[in-house]
Order: C-alpha cells, then sequence, then structure tokens
C-alpha cells in the first residue's frame, strides 16, 4: 500500500514551489508524482492538423520527487506524515502520524 494516493491533497515541502498545496493528479512511476498547479513548465508544442492539436506555447505540470511532498492534514492545517493501521475488520488502512485520525473513510 503506497502512503500517496491519486486525489490526496499534498503541500510541497522542498523545492521551488514550497509552501504550495494541491491535489495528486497521477503517480508517475515510483519516486514521482503529478500534482495540480505544481512544478509547471512552458512547452513549445508543433501543431498537429490529423489530431487537431494547436500548436502555441503551453503550461503543464512536469512530475515532482515524492520527497518534496507531504500529505496536508486540515484539522491542523500543517503537513504531517502518513502511517498505517490495521482496522477491527483486519483492514490496512492510512492515518496521520500526529493525530491517529484515518485518512481513506
Amino acid at each position: 500500500m503506497r502512503k500517496l494516493k491519486k486525489g490526496d491533497d499534498v503541500i510541497i515541502i522542498a523545492g521551488k514551489d514550497k509552501g504550495k498545496r494541491g491535489s495528486v493528479l497521477r503517480l508517475s512511476g515510483a519516486s514521482h508524482l503529478v500534482v495540480q498547479g505544481v512544478n509547471a513548465v512552458k512547452k513549445h508544442q508543433k501543431a498537429n492538423p490529423s489530431t487537431g492539436a494547436a500548436g502555441g506555447i503551453i503550461a503543464k505540470e512536469m512530475p515532482i520527487q515524492i520527497s518534496n511532498v507531504a500529505i496536508y492534514n486540515f484539522a491542523t492545517k500543517k503537513a504531517d506524515r502518513v502511517g498505517f493501521v490495521v482496522n477491527d475488520d483486519q483492514k490496512k488502512v492510512r492515518v496521520f502520524r500526529s493525530t491517529n485520525e484515518l485518512i481513506d473513510t
């Protein structure tokens, strides 16, 4: 089970976008993920008439190292760490380390 999943709200803890918050759009390999509105770059894209894609300069999010993000805890309004606990149904669930509250509902 992974500590971060698609749809989690995260905060950037290192790098040029430090302090920004966003939602995880997708996981890219074992050590990278794409966060909405973070690590945006300008890409010069050539027009492709056969697919109908327009050319020009587009902004797109690039993957960021997973070690540079932390899950955001709305209760404490801070970055938090993720732990695992086995609940009564013998299922492994994710919890915030600081408050032991469930992340998954």
